[in-house]
């Protein structure tokens, strides 16, 4: 009762004293030295010499060639960088750190990890900065693989006396054995005042490592504290696992990103599903706290509130990406707010001090599991406002051309037969029910899909007016659960090893997805010994999967190679954790291609979060072969963020056609593209140097079956 009415306290005198309501006169708001640009993650910048009058005269100021790509392998860039002075930070394809003059694009130095030649680092979506106010020099924390390095901002060379010369495992301190875990950090964490707290990435199948919330010590990088993610006894959550989960099951980590309350020392960290994320027979209960937003006190790591938007996730609804932090105007008073945006294309939003829903939620009913084992959770939460940003339920009117042949991931594009089903005949064969209808073998359509609604990109936030800019992909997908293991399967140790571990990513069959190589002929392309170690290391994106053990991993291996004998019996040596894996992971096109919902396929969406009402909704990006009179503009999917801006602009790239835009914030009115070398999957930065306001993407490509690039391109005014 005493901690309620201190709560009720510090959010009174929050809301009296409105502590943010100078807040886009804030000083960090005019440079970009933050991820983002600034703790609450708001991507906004306080500049105005490029406006709506004069963005469309826009020319290219400098590029950068960051180097990085690897001939024959698709490689990507999604880092959004910093700017530190006249110095730009940023990370290259072979995830190495570098800086450039941010006026010309001229190298000053780079810095290539020792892990630079191992495989499975991961990806890099940005940086951290921490200025020293004293002798330490001060630093940018870079991650590659599992290693979190502490770089001198001036020299580029690691800073020894952070960790072991320089860096620190983030396989440490999970409380499981560092060598078989595979931890990276594809995001960057936050930093307040001298600590660092940072999330990590994690693998999604069974046996994966604990996704725990640390903080560090910005100057040893000795841990200062732990918050479990997966409850061990006597803590908060605990019982809403079985009572061994702390001890083996893994997953619910902080992969996207944190937002910062300065002044309150709060730190707002979102979580994604527990591991295996589409089976959860091992771990009957609500799972607390994968799924959830977490306001943990900054020194200390201590819960203040949570509230967890997915109980018991089987979906894959990971929360994608950083929360905005904002005031809302209620009844003439100031609210202190975080809002956080969903996969399933939702808007949650809550007093940031109390945790307070400050728009209906409601608990609803969804049906039962059938897989063996399962017990979906009964209800599930969603916001009665804002409405979601993106359609919840496939239905037969929103087919685009259902009598054309279907071409899902798992079927063979350009192998169409009679036999091959329509569109229209593949949905009637499997369920599309709109959220939360749980996974079976028969086929489920999960929309919006697997990548959103909203991903890593995130939403942007104008502080000045509380109004939300966010883009939304508009994908069907198809996924599909197969018995396996037992008598019920039939297949072998090697092959349900395969179908549990390398199926989420590399399709059902093995057979590729989306510039993932496929395995069905690996055998062809690498020799055993080569994928034994990809397997165990990773390569590239990909994390390995040091927790397998050689048994279970010779056994892939021979599967692979067309080695095993059908009936090698080693499940005694073997652990088949689950009873169900992926046989169908994959977007819901036609023969052509194209996505079988009906344009957009992609959007931008401005929402103002005072009243929950929607101002705009356009579709961001054209498929320019799609030759439809009745589809002007078709929408893309998109990956990556928007930055908004004093004069009125917002930018913003991540769409399949390698553009980025500017587009007018009131109206949604597109005013200016260029066509980039590759795509810019990564959120832009703008940013000042001499009174000269500039626009920096990273241009790595490498998704949607785009090409790879390396380059970085800086736009500014002639």
């Amino acid at each position: 009762m005493l901690r309620f009415s201190i709560l009720l306290l510090l959010a009174f005198l929050a809301s009296c004293s409105n502590p943010n309501s100078n807040k886009a006169n804030k000083p960090y708001f005019n440079t970009w030295e933050h991820y983002l640009g600034d703790p609450e993650r708001t991507h906004f910048s306080n500049l105005d010499e490029i406006d709506t009058s004069n963005v469309s005269q826009l020319k290219l100021a400098w590029s950068y060639e960051s180097g990085g790509l690897q001939e024959g392998r698709t490689t990507q860039i999604q880092t959004s960088p910093l700017v530190v002075g006249n110095v730009l930070y940023g990370v290259n394809a072979a995830i190495e750190l570098f800086a450039v003059d941010a006026k010309t694009g001229e190298k000053l130095w780079k810095f290539s990890p020792k892990t630079k030649d191992e495989s499975g680092l991961g990806l890099n979506r940005g940086l951290n900065y921490w200025k020293s106010d004293g002798e330490a020099p001060s630093r940018i924390f870079f991650s590659s693989g599992p290693k979190l390095y502490a770089i001198n901002i001036e020299t580029g060379e690691p800073i020894t006396s952070f960790g072991d010369n320089g860096s620190i495992d983030l396989r440490d301190g999970l409380g499981r054995n560092p060598s078989k875990l595979s931890v990276v950090s594809n995001t960057p964490g936050a930093v307040f005042k001298n600590i660092l707290i940072q999330g990590t990435r994690v693998g999604e199948g069974p046996g994966s490592s604990p996704g725990h919330v640390r903080a560090y010590d910005v100057l040893t990088g000795e841990i200062i504290w732990t918050f479990h993610t997966i409850p061990q006894p006597e803590e908060f959550g605990y019982d809403t696992w079985p009572a061994e989960a702390y001890k083996n099951v893994g997953g619910a980590n902080s992969w996207p990103g944190m937002a910062l309350d300065t002044q309150q020392g709060i730190v707002y960290v979102p979580t994604g599903s527990a591991a295996f994320d589409w089976y959860g027979g091992d771990r009957e209960g609500s799972n607390l706290f994968a799924n959830s937003l977490l306001a943990l006190n900054a020194t200390t790591g201590e819960r203040i509130w949570h509230f967890q938007m997915v109980h018991h996730d089987i979906w894959d609804r990971d929360l994608p990406a950083p929360p905005n932090l904002l005031d809302i105007e209620r009844n003439g008073e100031t609210i202190p707010a975080v809002a956080q945006v969903t996969k399933s294309g939702h808007v949650f939003v809550f007093n940031r001090i109390t945790g307070e829903p400050l728009f209906p939620i409601e608990e609803k009913t969804y049906p039962t599991s059938t897989l063996l084992g399962e017990k979906a959770f009964e209800t599930q939460p969603l916001p009665l406002k804002p409405a979601p940003f993106a359609r919840q339920i496939l239905t037969e009117a929103d087919l685009y051309a259902p009598n054309r042949k279907a071409f899902v991931d798992d079927l063979v594009s350009g192998n169409e037969t009679d036999a091959t089903p329509t569109v229209m005949e593949k949905f009637n064969s499997i369920t599309s029910k709109g959220q939360f209808i749980p996974m079976d073998t028969t086929g489920v359509i999960l929309f919006p899909g697997a990548d959103g609604g909203a991903e890593w990109g995130g939403a942007a936030l104008d502080p000045r007016n509380g109004v939300m800019y966010v883009n939304a992909n508009e994908m069907a997908w198809i996924i599909k659960m197969k018995a396996i293991g037992g008598e019920a399967e039939g297949s072998s140790v090697g092959q349900s090893l395969a179908q549990i571990h390398c199926a989420r990513c590399h399709g059902g069959e093995l057979q590729g997805l989306n510039g993932i190589p496929e395995l069905q002929n690996v055998k062809l392309r690498l020799e055993s010994d080569s994928i034994q170690t990809i397997i165990q290391k990773g390569r590239g994106a990909m994390p390995g999967m040091p927790n397998l053990s050689e048994e279970e991993s010779d056994a892939i291996v021979e599967f692979l190679m067309g080695m095993e004998k059908p009936k090698d019996h080693r499940v005694e040596k073997t652990k088949i954790d689950v009873p169900y894996s992926i046989s169908s992971f994959a977007r819901f096109k036609d023969d052509r291609g194209y996505p079988v919902v009906k344009p957009p396929w992609g959007t931008l969406n401005a929402i103002d979060l005072n009243s929950g009402e929607f101002l705009w909704t356009v579709p961001l990006g054209h498929e320019e072969s799609l030759n439809d009179p009745n589809v002007p503009v078709s929408g893309l999917e998109n990956y990556g963020g928007p930055v908004v801006t004093k004069g009125g602009v917002l930018f913003i790239a991540a769409t399949k056609d390698e553009k980025i835009r500017a587009f007018n914030m009131k109206t949604g009115k597109q005013l200016w593209e260029d066509q980039l070398p590759a795509g810019g999957y990564a959120t832009p930065i703008t940013y000042q140097v001499d009174g000269k306001q500039y626009l920096v993407i990273s241009c790595g490509g490498g998704k949607m079956g785009t090409a790879s690039g390396d380059e970085y391109r800086a736009y500014t005014l002639e």
